[in-house]
């Protein structure tokens, strides 16, 4: 006998990949339902509307909800998953449908950004629990926050890069995008002076081009930034790109795309469960592909809280 049908929700963001999705949704949609049976589906229609209808459905008994986005749709639907920092349902899963510019979070988990290789990983259910970060931090209007993400949170140089990528059509794709953000960013970025304190063992001012908070391996469309990260450890990576120059960053970049960076001068690579970033200057935020806020900043970890679908 067959395994009972999850009662599953699909919320789709129709503007990711450049608007492609909402395009394609009839196609997608008939493929999905050929690999996972009946489902219900909604469609964004604001900005953290991914987040109350996961909630939504979550509260109402699904058992399953499918993300078909990028990145920032699936820090929304994460978010959705929580309520007052506690799960909602927590033996409900969560899957992808890669549909995003930067699709970072699906290298790590090793999901393909082809239709045909992301459904049979929702068929076969094989499912995971994996960390959760937690961030407190400034809203844009100065206004004390918390948020949720599942990939990496970083600042400096790479909330700049996020903030000029969202402005941007994205229709050049996700490396090409993040690339041309970054010589954008690097044209007026000065290195940010700040206090780091990561659990109970490192506490120094530093002058940093960025730091990412990663329990993912990958940020800004492919960089392989945290290349040890594994979002099941119980710890985060601190990667800490220094005072690196402009022709330092430009020279590194394929290191850091390759994952080789590690030991570069003026990198340094930590482990911890609470990070707390803080500054006299302004230093903007980007959590799993969107730009927030700004520091100060705390980080702590949620060891296996959330259930992926995973190959």
């Amino acid at each position: 006998m067959s395994a009972p049908a999850l009662r599953t929700l699909v919320i789709i963001n129709p503007h990711s990949a450049n608007g492609a999705t909402g395009r394609r949704w009839k196609t997608i949609r008939e493929e999905l339902r050929r690999a996972i049976g009946d489902f219900d589906e909604r469609f964004t229609e604001r900005t953290g509307h991914a987040t109350d209808l996961a909630r939504e459905g979550l509260r109402t008994g699904c058992e399953r909800i499918v993300a078909v986005g990028g990145d920032g749709t699936n820090n929304e639907v994460v978010n959705g998953f929580f309520e007052h920092g506690r799960p909602v349902n927590p033996q409900a899963a969560l899957g992808f449908i890669p549909r995003g510019t930067g699709g970072d979070f699906r290298r790590t988990l090793g999901i393909g950004k082809r239709l045909e290789e992301c459904l049979p990983v929702l068929q076969a259910g094989r499912v995971r629990p994996v960390d959760v970060g937690t961030a407190t931090f400034r809203d844009g209007a100065g206004r004390e926050t918390h948020r949720h993400f599942i990939n990496i949170t970083s600042f400096g140089i790479g909330g700049l890069v996020d903030a000029l990528v969202n402005r941007s059509s994205k229709a050049l794709g996700g490396r090409l995008s993040f690339l041309l953000a970054t010589a954008r960013a690097l044209a007026s970025y000065r290195n940010r002076h700040i206090r780091l304190r990561v659990d109970d063992t490192f506490d120094e001012r530093l002058t940093i081009n960025n730091v990412a908070v990663a329990n993912g391996q990958y940020f800004g469309g492919g960089m392989w930034v945290a290349p040890k990260a594994s979002p099941d450890d119980g710890l985060f990576d601190v990667v800490i790109l220094g005072d690196l120059s402009r022709g330092e960053v430009i020279r590194g970049s394929r290191r850091i795309y390759r994952g080789t960076h590690l030991e570069m001068p003026k990198v340094r690579w930590l482990r911890g469960r609470r990070v707390v970033a803080e500054s006299d200057e302004e230093v903007l935020i980007d959590m799993d592909g969107e730009q927030p806020g700004r520091l100060p900043i705390t980080c702590e970890l949620l060891p296996g809280a959330l259930r992926l679908i995973v190959p």
